[in-house]
């Protein structure tokens, strides 16, 4: 039998991998792994206590925020507030950055932007939701941090990862060496080593896209979508759609079955819909460490994507290599004009 392996070790054991850290980033990736626990006894028992419905308030995107979107922001802030590493918080959930004012956070190093609780509109429904987490090093090395320090590059990022809560919770993440999954056991109450050195088959036959929006596409996308749906046995075709609804749901499934998830330019969201700095930026660095490719479709990097604004939206191709480099030659082929806006 083999020994279990939980988070707390294991990010011990690769604690020199970052030898500048001095042991500030595996107590950073521990305090996020608490908060997650918290909000999956929170998600887990959501249908028994008054946690489930909208808020009444809406967000900095004006989207209707949930009872456990706050709740799950509140207690990802709160534990890295206690935990000291992080001295700036951005949040889906907040229209400016959350400054961690406290004698230790002042002079921390990191950063962490995070979207609390990806996919909230499947709460009611009982369909998987998750958070996603980016963390960067300050760049500023005087005085009080800065929202400069936030809008650097996703190629900046050291460490960046996800949480699913499903059937089983997981969390997965990278520091920049591969991707690696853990479970919650909660018979012990730890993240146990489950899904070692996480990879991407280099091709599949899922793709993932809200076909509803389908008569606002790019040409390019219509086309791929097309694509997918014809008869091909040497290319397995037809391929299957499959779309959750949260973003961390579909891309978890390509990545252990093969996959692409997409969330192009629509006429309502000439720049994308989804957000560079606290989603695109973080899933696609796991998705790269896991031999996939994140693109905005024009053959441009998602992690090279300059970062004017906190709030930064982008379209965004990832999943499966082959599957992501196919669906860039039907944007090619096509004559849409890559004309993205940068919208806050």
């Amino acid at each position: 039998m083999n020994p279990i392996k939980t988070l707390g070790q294991f990010i011990i054991e690769k604690q020199a991998d970052h030898p500048y850290a001095k042991g500030e980033l595996s107590r950073l990736l521990r305090d996020i792994g608490i908060a997650a626990k918290i909000v999956n006894r929170e998600v887990n028992k959501a249908g028994l206590v008054d946690i489930l419905g909208q808020a009444g308030s809406t967000n900095i995107q004006g989207e209707t925020q949930q009872k456990l979107d706050i709740y799950a922001n509140e207690q990802f802030i709160a534990a890295l507030k206690n935990g000291g590493e992080c001295c700036i918080v951005a949040s889906e959930e907040n229209e400016e950055i959350v400054m961690l004012d406290t004698d230790v956070s002042l002079d921390a190093k990191y950063i962490v932007a995070i979207d609390p609780l990806d996919g909230s509109s499947n709460i009611d429904v009982n369909v998987s939701v998750g958070t996603i987490f980016s963390i960067y090093r300050r760049q500023s090395t005087e005085g009080r941090a800065t929202l400069d320090d936030v809008l650097q590059k996703g190629v900046n990022q050291v460490a960046a990862g996800y949480i699913i809560y499903g059937t089983s919770t997981m969390l997965v993440y990278t520091t920049g060496r591969g991707v690696n999954g853990f479970t919650l056991d909660p018979s012990i109450g730890e993240f146990c080593l489950s899904h070692p050195e996480m990879q991407f088959p280099k091709t599949g036959h899922v793709y993932s896209i809200n076909e509803g929006n389908y008569v606002h596409f790019p040409q390019g996308v219509k086309s791929y979508i097309k694509y997918c749906q014809v008869e091909d046995p040497a290319t397995n075709r037809p391929y299957s759609s499959r779309y959750v609804g949260s973003m961390i749901a579909d891309l978890h499934r390509s990545m252990i079955k093969g996959g692409i998830f997409i969330y192009p330019v629509t006429a309502a969201a000439p720049g994308g819909k989804l957000r560079l700095v606290y989603e695109c930026n973080p899933m696609s660095f796991i998705v790269e460490q896991a031999g996939g490719k994140a693109t905005n479709g024009y053959k441009k990097r998602i992690l090279e994507l300059d970062v004017n604004s906190l709030h930064q939206r982008t379209p965004i191709f990832m999943g499966s290599e082959e599957m992501v480099l196919k669906a860039e030659e039907f944007m090619a082929q096509s004559e849409d004009l890559p004309n993205i806006s940068l919208v806050g």
